[in-house]
C-alpha cells in the first residue's frame, strides 16, 4: 500500500459538485434502499395488532401520504430566485434553510439527525436479530425445533459497526449508485421470499388465521398500546423524505429532475407496498395471534432452513446499504459545518491518497475518519443498549413521520407556490397536517410506553 499525504480541502461548497449522472433508475434504486428496510419484517406484527380491516388501511394511508409528501417534496428541490433564476438545493436542510428561515433549520436539523441516528440504531438491531437468526435456524436443523438455540446479539452488532466503519468513507452519494442496487436488490430478494413462505403456510393450513379486531388484549389500555405501536411501525416503514431532495441532487437533467423523481417514487411506492400488504396479509392469514414481531427472525418459519438463512442473510446485505443511505446526509451536513466553523484546523483538510492493490485508488479525509468512526461507535453502543425491535421502530417512525414527512413539506410547498392563508388549498393541507400529527402523538405515547414496559420487565 502506498500512501502520499497532501493539504487538499473536503469540498463543502454547494456548488461545487461532482457530475450528476442519475436517472429514474438509479432514484428508483435509491428510495427502495431507504423505505425497504427492517421496517417490513414488522408489519405481519402490525397487521395482528390490527386487524383485518384497520391493517392492510394503514399500511395504504401511510403509502398515500408518503407519496402526496415525495410530490411535494419533489418540487421544492429548486427555488426561485430573482439573481439566479432557480437555486437548486442539494439537501432537506438546505431547502428548509431558504424557505422557512434559520428557525426552521434548528428544529428540522435537530429532529432529522435525531431520525437518521435512531433508523442507524435500528438497522444495527435487525442485522444483529437476521444473523443471529442465521445461527438459531442451523441449531434448530440440527437439533429439533424444541431445542433451546439462544444466542446473545453483541458480537453479531459489533460485527455489523465494523463492516460500516468501513462502509461510511464512502464520500457521498453520487460515489454509492452501486451500492444501492445491490442493497435494493436484496430487498426484493428477502420482501419476495417473506411473502413466498407466508402464502405457502396459508395453503398448509388450508385455512386463514386473524380476525377483524387483530390480537385481543387484557385491557383496553394494553390493546390501545399495541395499536400504537403497530401504527408507529408502519409509519416507520414508509417515508423517506428525509433523504429525499439527497436522492434527487443525483439526477441528471434533462427532463427536469422533479419530474423523474416523482416518476421514480411512484414506482418504488407502488413495488414497496405490494410487497408490504402481501408480506403483512399473508404473514398475519399464517400465524393469527402468534404472529412474531420479525416475520423472518421470530421464528414462525423453521424450513426449509437455508431458505431462511438466505433470507436473512438479504436483509443484512440491505441493511449495510440503508444504513449508508440515511446516514450520509448527517456527514454530510455535520461535515459541512465543522469546516465552516473551524476552516483552518488542519485536521479538515489533510487527505490521504492510498494506493492499494486490487481496489481504485483512494481518498482518505481525516475528518471523514474521526467523525464518521466516532458516529458508527456510538449508534453500535446504543443498539446493545436498546435492543427492542418492534418498540424502537415504533418512537422512530412516529418522531419522524409528522415534522419531516408531512410538516415541513407542507409548509415548504405553501411558500414556494405562494398559497394564500384560509383559502381551500391552504384548509386542507393544514386539515391533513393536524391529521397526521394526532397519528403521530399516538404512536409515539404507545411506542414509548412498550420500550418503558420491556425495559422494567
Amino acid at each position: 500500500m502506498e500512501m502520499t499525504d497532501k493539504q487538499e480541502p473536503l469540498i463543502a461548497d454547494a456548488q461545487v459538485r461532482c457530475k450528476r449522472t442519475g436517472d429514474a433508475w438509479t432514484a428508483t434504486a435509491h428510495i427502495i434502499t431507504a423505505v425497504v428496510g427492517s421496517g417490513v419484517l414488522s408489519l405481519a406484527w402490525c397487521v395482528a395488532q390490527l386487524g383485518w380491516i384497520a391493517g392492510p388501511l394503514a399500511i395504504l394511508g401511510f403509502a398515500v401520504i408518503t407519496l402526496i409528501s415525495s410530490y411535494l417534496l419533489a418540487d421544492c428541490c429548486r427555488s426561485p430566485n430573482s439573481e439566479k433564476g432557480h437555486i437548486r438545493h442539494i439537501t432537506y436542510i438546505d431547502a428548509i434553510d431558504f424557505n422557512l428561515g434559520k428557525k426552521s433549520v434548528w428544529i428540522c436539523g435537530l429532529v432529522q439527525q435525531l431520525g437518521i441516528c435512531g433508523t442507524a440504531i435500528a438497522y444495527t438491531i435487525t442485522s444483529a436479530m437476521c444473523l443471529r437468526a442465521i445461527q438459531r435456524s442451523n441449531c434448530f436443523h440440527i437439533e429439533g425445533h424444541e431445542a433451546a438455540c439462544k444466542y446473545g446479539d453483541t458480537a453479531y452488532m459489533l460485527t455489523f459497526g465494523v463492516v460500516q466503519l468501513v462502509c461510511s468513507q464512502i464520500p457521498d452519494f453520487h460515489n454509492m449508485g452501486w451500492l444501492s442496487i445491490v442493497a435494493a436488490a436484496m430487498s426484493f430478494s428477502y420482501s419476495s421470499i417473506g411473502f413466498g413462505l407466508g402464502l405457502a403456510k396459508t395453503i398448509e393450513n388450508g385455512k386463514i388465521y386473524g380476525n377483524i379486531t387483530g390480537v385481543a388484549m387484557s385491557s383496553t389500555v394494553a390493546k390501545l398500546s399495541r395499536v400504537c405501536q403497530a401504527l408507529g411501525d408502519i409509519a416507520f416503514a414508509y417515508p423517506y423524505s428525509i433523504v429525499l431532495i439527497e436522492i434527487q441532487d443525483t439526477l441528471k437533467a434533462p427532463p427536469p429532475e422533479n419530474h423523474t423523481m416523482k416518476r421514480a417514487s411512484m414506482t418504488a411506492i407502488v413495488i414497496t407496498t405490494f410487497f408490504y400488504l402481501c408480506c403483512g396479509c399473508f404473514g398475519y392469514a399464517s400465524f393469527g395471534d402468534s404472529t412474531p414481531g420479525n416475520l423472518l427472525t421470530g421464528f414462525g418459519f423453521y424450513e426449509p432452513y437455508w431458505l431462511i438463512d438466505f433470507a436473512n442473510a438479504c436483509i443484512v446485505l440491505h441493511l449495510v446499504g440503508g444504513y449508508q443511505v440515511y446516514s450520509q446526509p448527517l456527514f454530510a451536513f455535520v461535515e459541512k459545518w465543522l469546516i465552516q466553523t473551524f476552516p483552518t484546523c488542519a485536521l479538515m483538510k489533510t487527505t490521504y491518497t492510498l494506493h492499494i492493490p486490487f481496489i481504485p485508488t483512494f481518498q482518505l479525509n481525516l475528518l471523514r475518519l474521526c467523525f464518521r468512526t466516532a458516529y458508527v461507535v456510538s449508534t453500535t453502543g446504543l443498539a446493545m443498549f436498546f435492543p427492542y425491535f418492534n418498540q424502537v421502530l415504533g418512537v422512530l417512525g412516529a418522531l419522524n413521520f409528522w415534522p419531516i414527512a408531512v410538516y415541513f413539506p407542507i409548509q415548504m410547498y405553501i411558500v414556494q407556490k405562494n398559497v394564500q392563508t384560509w383559502t381551500s388549498k391552504w384548509l386542507i393541507f393544514q386539515t391533513f397536517s393536524c391529521i397526521c400529527l394526532v397519528a403521530s402523538v399516538i404512536a409515539l405515547t404507545g411506542s414509548i410506553q412498550g420500550i418503558v414496559s420491556e425495559k422494567t420487565s
